[in-house]
């Protein structure tokens, strides 16, 4: 894993949520962060979108169980140049 990646991808997390205390691992999910939402969910995916310079389909992201999924289609779709 790129830790560019997970630099980014915690940095997006704090912002989002307005916590910079938050620590956040592979295992993190929406049932570990009280105010993570889906409207939260949306402004993660936007942001990592913007971030990293990438598209996500609605089908790859219903699917993800935690953080490390997520960051492991992220660096799928930039290998891949999506």
């Amino acid at each position: 894993m790129d830790i560019k990646i997970v630099e980014n991808v915690d940095k997006i997390f704090k912002n989002v949520f307005d916590d910079d205390d938050l620590v956040i691992t592979r295992d993190t999910s929406a049932d570990d962060i009280e105010d993570w939402d889906s409207l939260e969910q949306i402004n993660l995916l936007i942001s990592m979108e913007k971030e990293f310079g990438i598209k996500f389909d609605i089908k790859e992201v219903s699917n993800l169980k935690n953080v490390g999924e997520m960051m492991d289609l992220i660096e799928k779709k930039i290998e891949n140049g999506k």
